[in-house]
């Protein structure tokens, strides 16, 4: 994994601009200090998680041509891209800070994280991304191409990722539509620490 000195900005409270927000703050402080309980393990940190509790809603949205979701308690908001401030010294896949009403919201190329192998540099320096998904309330946002829809899932349609691995962004695999459900809290820290996937 590349790693590199990222300076996050702090969040500023903001109304989301379509789903209300999820204070998760009492939820990650719940997980993180009954992560370092002896053994705790990561099965026990993943049905923490509301979203592993009956059904739920998703928010599918394309990035490249591959389709993504996340759980709509974890929604920020959603921002129609505007410009961007880039910041040299950054991991390619740091697209830069966008602002929207006095907030600073990171930007990330999302195909570029997701798919370094298949998204090319130069694919991403010409790609036209339309919006930024605000992940839960945290500072950072996905840059995406469209929002296909919200889906009400049932926890039997996700083969859900039960082990830590090599991804822990990945939440689960949306069976039917055969597409990644985002672990919003693993992939805010593997950003905050400047890591790709």
């Amino acid at each position: 994994m590349r790693k590199a000195a990222l300076v996050p900005v702090e969040p500023k409270e903001t109304k989301p601009a379509v789903a209300p927000k999820l204070d998760t703050a009492e939820l990650q402080q719940a997980v993180v200090s009954r992560k370092s309980q002896p053994g705790f393990t990561a099965e026990q940190v993943l049905t923490e998680k509301s979203y592993r509790q009956g059904d739920f809603q998703a928010l599918f949205f394309s990035v490249a041509g591959l389709t993504v979701a996340l759980p709509l308690k974890e929604l920020g908001g959603i921002h129609k891209l505007t410009s961007i401030n880039t910041m040299p010294g950054n991991p390619a896949w740091f697209k830069g800070v966008m602002l929207q009403r006095e907030q600073k919201i990171n930007v990330v190329d999302t195909g570029l994280w997701v798919m370094p192998e298949k998204f090319t540099l130069e694919q991403a320096e010409s790609h036209q991304y339309q919006y930024v998904i605000m992940l839960s309330n945290s500072a950072w946002g996905l840059a995406c191409d469209k929002l296909i829809n919200t889906v009400t899932l049932s926890q039997d349609d996700v083969k859900w990722r039960e082990a830590a691995g090599k991804r822990p962004w990945l939440a689960g695999l949306i069976k039917q539509h055969m597409c990644a459900l985002l672990d919003v809290d693993a992939l805010v820290g593997l950003l905050q620490q400047g890591q790709g996937r």
